[in-house]
């Protein structure tokens, strides 16, 4: 996967290395393992992995703020990271499961179908969250959500309730595994013409076409 897939230009040290593409949350998730020229590589396993890619997706659920995030302590960031990584290695697992996915280099470090299913329950249930309507008068409601718990541990579980829909529901059929070389990516075919998990892939299949059929002349 090129790395040109991650931003336009250059990181900032508070972004995360993980490619985002716009997937479902869980999809997100599972492409924190992501590769390049270089390799595989984890965007959770630096220290602060974890925490600068909760950043990167927090506009899209009303479970944390950047605020939340900066309030977490080393021990915190610790747990969190463990949390997310398991959840992410199990999410690996049922989405291989789920495709048939060939890429031995993508293979999860959870091996056991049936222990994968089990982190991703645990993880749904991890932290409460729920509803809530706000209506004061003269204004219009609004749905906020409470936690009965860390701000970010709730998303974590945000994320695996979401999973448990994904791998549930309808969507799990289009739920697939990039197969352009060295690619190690999930993406949901939201398209009937998608095969790629992104542009860059495509691009790099092309070029080995080519590639392959000018030597072939050669």
């Amino acid at each position: 996967m090129l790395a040109s897939i991650r931003t336009c230009g250059s990181l900032d040290p508070m972004d995360t290395k993980a490619p985002l593409l716009g997937e479902p949350l869980p999809v997100e998730l599972m492409n924190t393992v992501w590769a390049d020229r270089d390799g595989v590589h984890d965007a959770l396993r630096d220290p602060d992995g974890p925490r600068s890619w909760l950043r990167a997706v927090a506009p899209r659920t009303d479970l944390l703020t950047p605020a939340d995030l900066d309030a977490l302590t080393g021990p915190d960031l610790d747990r969190l990271g463990r949390q997310l990584t398991s959840l992410r290695d199990a999410l690996r697992r049922l989405a291989a499961e789920a495709t048939a996915d060939p890429r031995a280099a993508a293979a999860s470090a959870i091996r056991d179908l049936p222990e994968a299913v089990t982190v991703l329950n645990r993880a749904a249930a991890g932290t409460p969250h729920w509803a809530e309507l706000s209506w004061p008068p003269g204004r219009a409601p609004a749905r906020r959500t409470r936690t009965a718990g860390q701000p970010a541990s709730a998303a974590v579980s945000a994320i695996a309730a979401e999973a448990v829909a994904l791998f549930a529901g309808d969507t799990r059929t289009l739920l697939r595994p990039c197969l352009a070389p060295s690619c190690v990516l999930y993406f949901v075919k939201n398209h009937p013409r998608r095969e790629w998990s992104s542009p860059a892939c495509g691009n790099r299949v092309r070029a080995a076409r080519h590639y392959r059929r000018t030597r072939g002349t050669a």
